[in-house]
């Protein structure tokens, strides 16, 4: 398996494996299908530009992506993972761990001391990926903004030795 750092030239790359994803998984997202179906290549190129997209290729097959930003308002030490999908057939298999590792070491090389993410109570499958990671709960939930039935928790990777 190779973990890609996508470019901006690899927009279409980014938009096949992102409706991929939505169509699989559409409840796994902040986001639409029917709203990023539309996306035109200038939406795609501004992702690439404005956040490190990250995509798992296995046997030459895209299988998972993720992306880290920098979340307003957040400290300027602390990084955010986003967009986080790993094909269903994919799973299990390293996948998850592959991409985080690389968001990792993505953020520590970029001055982060610490990468987080938020994980929808109840998705074990997707806890376990976490915690192998080295992530880890830290007590803080919210509710799901498109569900508030739904609760989600914040979850951090200290990453050592960063500023």
């Amino acid at each position: 398996m190779i973990v890609d750092q996508l470019t901006e030239d690899e927009w279409e790359r980014l938009g096949r494996i992102r409706v991929d994803a939505l169509r699989t998984d559409p409840d796994a997202f902040g986001s639409s299908l029917a709203r990023e179906e539309g996306f035109k290549e200038m939406h795609w190129r501004m992702r690439l530009r404005s956040s490190p997209w990250f995509v798992a290729r296995d046997e030459g097959v895209d299988v998972g992506l993720v992306c880290v930003i920098q979340e307003p308002g957040a400290d300027e030490t602390e990084r955010h993972v986003v967009s986080f999908w790993v094909r269903p057939e994919a799973r299990r298999r390293g996948t998850g761990r592959a991409l985080l590792g690389a968001a990792a070491a993505w953020a520590a090389a970029d001055g982060a001391a610490r990468l987080t993410l938020w994980q929808m109570r109840g998705n074990d499958a997707a806890a376990a990926t976490f915690r192998a990671a080295g992530f880890a709960p830290t007590g803080d939930t919210m509710p799901l903004p498109r569900d508030p039935s739904r609760t989600e928790e914040r979850w951090a990777l200290e990453l050592g030795g960063a500023a």
